[in-house]
């Protein structure tokens, strides 16, 4: 049997991560303690528990803004990023330092004998492969030019696959978008094959990755490198079925929550809940949390002028997904994440939802069914709205798109999925309206800021990162 970190390892990581000492795989719980420490990396407050999220959305057209503090996501908001802003700077140190601790897990338990079992050795190698799968997938799409534009031939970021304790081989050129993105898949396939199908509860299948997150990932992957026969090949594995309901049928039991609410207030282990940041009393989120920057102590609003999704048409009073907009004194403020003090939200990295979004646009662009594009649509909308029928005019070939585009900004909103989308697309960042004197401005894909710049942190100490 697989051994697994407790739950309240993976709530409370807080174990020894030093990776330094020689005897560091000497035993299972030192090597248990790497396993948590790669997951603490990842929901730092840099990465997944916020930053990240926080200004992938506030890019987008979204937000208006009523602060004056730059350091809470004003920079990213206004479109005027820097090498020495501190999030451009954050977001990339904390990405690869994730990635080094991967590369020391996979580089150890390929050389550790009779320290653990076979199977959890490969358990344990399947998470290794999935963090750094998620930690380049999110370098490469915030640093580096779309992979749509030019094929992937533009340059990344550097690919660093050995384990680092010293600052010896820090000099190293950017690889190619495409080199990149296939080290992503590769670590994806070598995850899915690795991980186990579940594990014993509800909530290591949310909070660790199994077999079926490694394919959900997947199906993102593809979607953002417009490989849309990846996309359906990955999605068939977890979404069976021709016609709602849809689910999964190998692995965790996927499938659409009935009551979304359920998923951001009292219920984080649902089945849609494909792997998430798990939060507690003992170990918030560190830095804001997105309950704190949207709703408590809110530095932005909702945008209630077009182009902002508040004013689409398709949006219904009778929406359940109104529910996580609260109106006071003219503003609307996203209520999705609720909790304060302590800040103990999961933050949803993966749903269900969002693979059905995928498949549904990889349907329709990649000349797959109609029907079934519709069918998956319509699966997402009618969970939260069940009564609404969606216009013939909207659900025509040349339409389609843009009604799967307007329910992704409905379903994602405020998880981080904005910038991305618009990225993979090669679309404009629009300017939106401010409550304070910063302002934005419309980005174009010709525009040098149109992905964030290299760190200076890292041009200071990487004499090949300009090459």
């Amino acid at each position: 049997m697989v051994p697994v970190c407790s739950c309240n390892d993976l709530l409370d990581t807080t174990s020894k991560t030093s990776l330094s000492s020689a005897s560091v795989f000497d035993t299972p719980d030192r090597i248990e303690a790497l396993v948590n420490g790669a997951y603490k990396s990842l929901k730092s407050a840099d990465l997944y528990s916020g930053r990240l999220l926080h200004c992938n959305d506030l890019r987008g057209e979204e937000f208006i803004c009523l602060t004056e503090n730059s350091l809470g996501g004003g920079y990213a908001w206004q479109q005027n990023l820097s090498s020495t802003t501190g999030e451009v700077n954050s977001i990339w140190s904390q990405a690869y330092r994730l990635i080094n601790n991967a590369n020391i897990l996979i580089a150890g338990l390929s050389r550790s004998e009779g320290i653990l079992s076979d199977e959890a050795k490969k358990n344990y190698a399947g998470e290794a492969h999935f963090l750094r799968a998620l930690a380049y997938f999110t370098l490469v799409t915030t640093y580096a030019r779309p992979y749509t534009d030019g094929d992937g031939n533009n340059r990344g970021v550097p690919l660093r696959l050995l384990p680092e304790s010293t600052s010896e081989n820090n000099d190293l050129e950017r690889s190619d978008v495409k080199i990149i993105y296939e080290q992503i898949i590769n670590d994806l396939d070598a995850a899915e094959l690795y991980l186990p199908e579940q594990y014993a509860t509800a909530l290591q299948n949310t909070v660790r990755a199994h077999k079926n997150t490694a394919i959900a990932l997947k199906t993102r992957v593809y979607l953002s490198k417009h490989d849309f026969a990846g996309v359906r090949e990955e999605a068939r594995k977890i979404v069976a079925q021709e016609q709602a309901p849809f689910s999964s049928v190998s692995g965790v039991q996927h499938q659409l929550q009935s009551n979304i609410t359920e998923i951001f207030s009292s219920d984080y282990t649902t089945g849609e809940s494909i792997f998430s940041m798990p939060m507690s009393a003992a170990d918030p989120p560190s830095g804001s949390a997105l309950a704190t920057v949207y709703h408590s102590a809110p530095n932005y609003a909702l945008n209630h002028t077009a182009p902002g999704i508040l004013t689409a048409s398709e949006w219904t009073d009778t929406d359940a997904r109104r529910s996580f907009v609260r109106e006071q004194a003219g503003l609307y403020y996203l209520t999705k994440f609720s909790k304060v003090s302590p800040a103990i939200d999961y933050i949803p990295v993966i749903r269900y939802a969002e693979v059905l979004l995928n498949y549904a646009e990889a349907e329709i662009r990649g000349g797959g069914a109609v029907s079934k594009a519709i069918a998956l649509l319509e699966a997402v909308r009618h969970r939260s709205d069940p009564g609404y029928h969606f216009p013939e005019s909207q659900l025509t070939a040349d339409r389609l798109l843009h009604t799967i585009r307007i329910e992704r900004r409905i379903e994602l909103l405020g998880e981080g999925f904005r910038s991305t989308d618009i990225l993979r697309d090669l679309l404009t960042f629009p300017d939106k309206p401010s409550r304070s004197s910063y302002t934005s401005r419309e980005v174009k894909p010709d525009d040098e800021g149109y992905v964030f710049p290299l760190p200076n942190s890292e041009i200071l100490t990487n004499k090949l990162l300009l090459n």
